[in-house]
């Protein structure tokens, strides 16, 4: 227990450092791929998420959605991406390979959907490599560069905002 505090604050101190050194780039891009990190606790319609990108024009091989669950085994078998507390080491390190891979992925879009203030979750949202990050209401403003106010349970809403801000900004492909 000890030591858990120790990892915590190492962990908030890199989380801190992450969102402090992040540095915006504004592109005239088009959305291509689009990834989504979510809170199985809080929603676990994946569903939704392929419909989100089929409506912004996201290919499916394009799309990569990543779980996350504060109860380790009991979403195993729902969701082969689901991630856990235990994948997360000291200063922000990442020890599921998969894990590492998502983060590492330059996606035009990353969604995150979650409400609950979960260090892990905000540390999934910061490490990422993504070009622009969109989320829901979240305790800390920097995580994301467009946060459309919602709750969880109104996905209908959250969708039609960010088609709507997304075509604002000129990055839905015109097919």
């Amino acid at each position: 227990m000890f030591l858990k505090g120790f990892k915590e604050k190492s962990n908030k101190k890199y989380l801190n450092k992450l969102l402090s050194e992040r540095h915006v780039e504004v592109t005239e891009n088009k959305i291509e791929s689009l990834g989504v990190i979510l809170n199985i606790d809080e929603i676990d319609d994946f569903e939704l998420f392929r419909k989100l990108a089929n409506f912004i024009k996201v290919r499916p091989n394009k799309l990569k959605i990543i779980a996350f669950s504060v109860n380790k085994n009991d979403h195993v078998n729902a969701w082969e991406e689901c991630f856990h507390a235990e994948d997360f080491g000291w200063n922000g390190t990442v020890k599921n390979t998969g894990l590492k891979s998502f983060l590492d992925y330059n996606f035009d879009v990353l969604v995150s959907y979650y409400k609950h203030n979960t260090l892990e979750l905000k540390m999934m949202t910061a490490s990422s490599k993504a070009k622009f990050k969109v989320g829901i209401l979240q305790t800390d403003e920097r995580l994301n560069d467009l946060i459309i106010k919602t709750e969880i349970n109104e996905f209908k809403v959250f969708k039609s905002e960010i088609f709507r801000y997304l075509t604002i900004l000129n990055k839905i492909k015109n097919e």
